[in-house]
């Protein structure tokens, strides 16, 4: 795994464009720019980075709009 996110983040840095598909979370946020979460086939969001939250992009992954997410992500 650990020789993976080194390709991916060496292919990044030479300016390649690298999707990465993957269930887990904290791989996603650690390696990504931006995260489109979808759900039912749809894009929900696009969210750079270090703007996003696990509580966002669950909420987001669950159906629920970007703005309720928010809003749900900074009161729950």
């Amino acid at each position: 795994i650990e020789y993976i996110h080194r390709r991916i983040i060496e292919k990044r840095d030479e300016g390649c464009a690298v999707l990465l598909v993957s269930p887990e979370l904290d791989e996603v946020m650690g390696l990504s720019d931006r995260i489109a979460v979808m759900y039912e086939g749809r894009i929900m969001a696009i969210l750079p980075a270090e703007e996003a939250t696990k509580e966002e992009i669950g909420l987001l992954m669950a159906g629920v709009r970007r703005e309720e997410a928010r809003n749900e992500a900074t009161v729950g």
